[in-house]
């Protein structure tokens, strides 16, 4: 390196090997923006070297100059001068970033820089084992590569930064390969194995890697796995290359498969240095390598640097890393063992415990590998002993012993040592509250961002890039679970023909996903495996069957009927699950699967070919839910005659204590509701119809447009099942549902057809009650459309349902729907005496609900005849009774009528205001047809105050509304805007 020191940077010290950083003895400097970083790495990296404005510039901006680069680059050349030399006299010329010919130098000393610091520790190693010291020349690039502190240059801009990466990432692999063969070669296999794994993972087109990685499992007695890797590799090299292994992988393989002597060989230590380490204790050095590509976590990383360095007292501090498995327990516990290894100078000790697999670790077994490294000649027979011989070695020294992967607190218990000075660090799939003191930390996936943080460090930022929302698809579709990011990401990255858009897709598919995320030996389904493996036969029952519903969460309710149990048994097995992190109680009494999990119970629900069990699951939470439905209804509406079941449940259902907690219930719930129908719709007969139960009853009590497209997603459904084809009774009930939810949503001509099907497979001889909701319903679609004369027939066959059945709430709420028909057919006596009948026949059963009903049809009535002013009361009171009933689609139409009714009075900013708030409610339960009736009294108030633009704005969206919808609404909407507007109006959209 051609450098100069200078006084003024003797203090300074430089990091590229991860953040661009620097510092004047332990102050940080502040570097400034990206772009004047990239200035700074350019030089830096340019050893000494003048680098040309042109080079400069070209590296910076590469072909999207800017057309003042050269200012901007002298203007980031003068602010780096004063961050590096801060007392620099004015005109004196600088002494670190100096002017040379056209370009700039930096005048540095080679130790200053983390990078030349990493080189020349490079080649003393290669030194050292030329001249036989193996030890040394490992130990030497362990130290090497302990520099590194991340991903190089992470958001430096520019074209050279981009190829500094690259190079500087190739750099830190070839030399973390030759640590890896170096640490091979002086027998320390069982320790490599690890970090050969993540290295490998990360890097599976990589032979070397792999190789090595063969080698150590060999040596360390693992054969199989071994031999597995080649053929991973294998398999791997042919799928994504076409190529066979290489020379050396292949020969690696017939070597171990013909039991070669040599390959148990290691080099002998030099009697000298043998010496040398028998007289003086070598503190072990036992972590795998730190990732690269470590992203994230901050807050947690921080939370765990102050726990463990903070020891004090007489106890060993303990800290307990949970979480499911792949969310990145062990790469976070590694990562923040390297942090800490300046504050355990008495070295680091760490172990796999296997606890998630079926031959975890015996707890003496460790000690004795432990004991030898401490230097211990000899361990003794018993666990007991070598736990106090290794409590004794640890008495006087401060270390850090990183538990991996631990099963029980058992297991965990003779491997804590016995006084404070050292700090024990343990990672489990359990939550290991039985270890006195541990301080417990639950480990969640990651953020979206420190997701999109991760895979663009192993795909590379300009591809995510340019496919921003693609890339938060693949994440999204990981459920942000580490492991799952990184797997693929690798993928991604070891084909450049695939675009980040081609992984998602494959990704979408919920039914292939889990065998999308796997590449090579790893796989996100193996280790989602090994927690499953672990539960109890019961527990793993419950896993299984609580993902029938494809639901966010689940209520314990659910949860005890999905396992035929009481509350306190299945709260019991939630919490196991909890314990075991294979499930999530995010609040008392709610349970959920992270994405991933769920896949993985749904298809172990396939595998266990297990559907009579399965099926009466889903159907005793069919029954809790219906049930529950017609309990609230009964508290809602409490006058109203429920459709006749088509299954009778088995269960009593949810109690509740009043309106609140009904609706509050029907509100929470909606998910569990939609999720469990969904799982019974293509199911035999015996589930379909007591499905069909369930969304009948449901759209009974919610009036929310929202939920129409996924509620008739799964009434379409129920109608194409081969077991309800042929079944009058529920396809009925099915065309019903399908016609109410369609009405809601104001979609007329389907809602039309749909109840005109239901009305056909219905005996017409029969006086029900869903024969009664059809008709009624039927005449309330011909009313919106402005066929009031083919209304009247089917509200008189209602009424007479109605009378026979002795409903006096349907009747009531039926004479306000003739009343509005006799409007329609301009017999507006008829008209108003039926609509006051019917408030007199809501008021006379106490019903609060079917009062509001009759109230606001006789509000639109005497509208409708010339009475505005009472028509206004009338209306008033009926969004009062709405409101306190939480009703707020029939909220939405009294305030709409309500606005329309104090237009015609002359009270306009009254009018803009009830219907600005029926728009904002209208808005946002997507009920498009209130939309249309509240932008038109909106837009004619907004007229008559003067806003001709707003006003007209408002009307032409209601008649965009009206349009789509076909009813007759429209045309008075557009003569309001022929009439005000002198150009002509764009034509509706359809």
């Amino acid at each position: 390196m051609e450098l100069q020191g200078t006084r003024s940077a003797e203090a300074l010290r430089f990091q590229v090997l991860g953040p661009v950083q620097a510092w004047r003895g332990d102050a940080p400097l502040a570097l400034g923006s990206p772009q004047q970083q990239a200035v700074l790495v350019a030089l830096l990296l340019g050893e000494g070297r003048p680098v040309t404005t042109d080079d400069l510039v070209d590296g910076i901006w590469g072909d999207r100059t800017p057309p003042q680069a050269v200012a901007a680059l002298r203007t980031y050349i003068s602010r780096l001068r004063s961050v590096l030399e801060p007392n620099r006299e004015v005109r004196k010329p600088a002494e670190v970033l100096v002017s040379v010919s056209d370009g700039y130098a930096l005048r540095i000393s080679p130790e200053s820089m983390d990078l030349a610091v990493f080189e020349q520790r490079v080649v003393d190693a290669a030194n050292a084992r030329a001249e036989g010291a193996f030890r040394s020349a490992h130990d030497g690039l362990v130290s090497a590569l302990d520099l590194w502190s991340g991903r190089p240059l992470p958001g430096v801009p520019g074209p050279y930064a981009e190829s500094q990466r690259s190079r500087l990432t190739e750099r830190r692999l070839t030399v973390a390969e030759e640590r890896c063969a170096m640490a091979l070669e002086i027998g320390l296999h069982a320790d490599v194995v690890s970090e050969l794994n993540s290295l490998s993972t990360a890097h599976p087109l990589r032979e070397r890697l792999r190789e090595l990685l063969m080698l150590a499992l060999y040596r360390s007695g693992r054969q199989a796995e071994s031999l597995g890797v080649y053929a991973d590799t294998r398999k791997l090299l042919i799928e994504e290359l076409g190529v066979e292994p290489g020379t050396a992988l292949a020969a690696m393989h017939a070597r171990i498969l013909a039991g070669d002597p040599d390959l148990m060989a290691v080099l002998a230590v030099p009697p000298k240095l043998a010496a040398e380490e028998s007289a003086s204790f070598v503190p072990p050095a036992q972590l795998p390598a730190d990732v690269s590509d470590f992203s994230g976590r901050s807050k947690i990383v921080n939370e765990l640097r102050d726990v463990l360095r903070a020891g004090s007292g007489q106890a060993v501090v303990v800290t307990s890393l949970a979480g499911i498995g792949g969310v990145g327990k062990t790469t976070l516990a590694v990562h923040v063992a390297h942090l800490l290894r300046p504050d355990f100078p008495d070295g680091q000790l760490y172990v796999d415990l296997r606890g998630a697999g079926a031959s975890p670790a015996d707890p003496a077994v460790v000690l004795g590998d432990f004991l030898h490294a401490l230097g211990a000649p000899d361990a003794p027979d018993s666990l007991d002993q070598r736990a106090a011989m290794y409590r004794s070695l640890l008495a006087d020294k401060r270390m850090l012993i990183l538990l991996d992967n631990a099963r029980d607190a058992q297991q965990l218990r003779p491997l804590i040592p016995g006084v404070s000075g050292n700090a024990v660090m343990v990672t489990s799939r359990s939550r290991l509250a039985e270890i006195p003191g541990a301080h417990l930390v639950d480990i969640e996936e990651l953020t979206p961002d420190e997701a999109l943080a991760l895979f663009s460090a192993i795909v590379g930022v300009e591809r995510v890039a340019a496919e921003p929302e693609a890339a938060l698809q693949v994440v999204t579709f990981c459920g942000f679970l580490p492991l799952a990011v990184r797997i693929a990401a690798a993928r991604l990255a070891s084909r450049p023909r695939w675009s980040v858009s081609d992984l998602a897709r494959r990704l979408a598919d919920q039914r292939n996903r889990l065998q999308e995320l796997q590449l090579g030996n790893l796989a996100v389904e193996t280790t989602l495996g090994l927690g499953y493996a672990q539960l109890q036969p019961e527990e793993a029952r419950a896993f299984r069957l609580l993902a029938l519903v494809d639901s966010p969460d689940l209520p314990l309710a659910a949860v005890a009927a999905l396992l035929g149990v009481a509350e306190q048994e299945a709260e019991d097995l939630a919490e196991a699950l909890v314990e075991a992190n294979m499930l999530e109680c995010f609040t008392p009494g709610r349970y959920r699967y992270h994405d991933l999990l769920r896949l993985y119970a749904q298809r172990q629900n396939a595998k266990t070919g297990d559907p009579e069990n399965q099926q009466a699951a889903l159907l005793r939470l069919l029954d809790l839910l219906h049930a529950t439905i017609r309990n609230a209804a009964h508290v809602l509406e409490p006058d109203d005659e429920p459709v006749e079941p088509l299954h009778i449940a088995q269960a009593p259902g949810l109690p509740f204590s009043g309106t609140a907690t009904a609706r509050e219930w029907l509100r929470s719930e909606v998910a569990v509701l939609l999720g469990t129908v969904e799982a019974a719709a293509s199911a035999p007969l015996d589930l379909v119809q007591p499905a069909v139960d369930v969304l009948q009853s449901m759209t009974s009590v919610v009036d929310d447009p929202s939920l129409a497209p996924r509620i008739r997603s799964v009434l379409h459904a129920a109608a194409a099942n081969p077991a309800a084809r042929n079944d009058a009774g529920t396809l009925a009930r099915v065309h019903y549902a399908l016609g109410h939810m369609h009405q809601v949503a104001a979609e007329l001509t389907e809602a039309e057809e749909a109840l005109a099907a239901s009305l056909a497979l219905q005996p017409a001889e029969r006086a029900t009650i869903l024969r009664l909701v059809t008709a009624s319903t039927m005449a309330t679609v011909l009313i919106m459309t402005g066929r009031p004369a083919k209304a009247l027939p089917f509200l008189e066959h209602a009424r007479l349902i109605a009378s026979e059945l002795n409903a006096p709430i349907a009747e009531a709420r039926l004479l306000g729907n003739m009343a509005r028909s006799y409007v329609g057919l301009d017999r507006h006596e008829e008209a108003v005496e039926a609509a006051r009948a019917a408030v007199t026949a809501a008021r006379a059963a106490g019903n609060a609900s079917c009062l509001a009903d009759t109230l606001y049809q006789l509000g639109v009535v005497l509208r409708a005849t010339g009475e505005p002013g009472e028509a206004a009361v009338h209306l008033r009171d009926a969004h009062q009774l709405y409101r306190a009933h939480q009703h707020p689609i029939w909220e939405g139409y009294s305030l709409a009528r309500l606005a329309a009714c104090l237009l015609a009075d002359g009270q306009f900013a009254a009018a803009a205001e009830a219907a600005e708030e029926s728009l904002s409610i209208a808005q946002e339960i997507e009920a498009a047809y209130c939309q249309g009736m509240a932008n038109a009294a909106l837009g004619e108030a907004l007229l008559e105050l003067g806003q001709p633009s707003r006003g007209l704005a408002c009307l032409q969206e209601a008649l965009t509304v009206f349009t789509r919808l076909g009813v007759p609404e429209a045309q008075p909407v557009q003569d309001l805007i022929d009439s005000r507007h002198t150009e002509p109006s764009p034509p509706p959209a359809p």
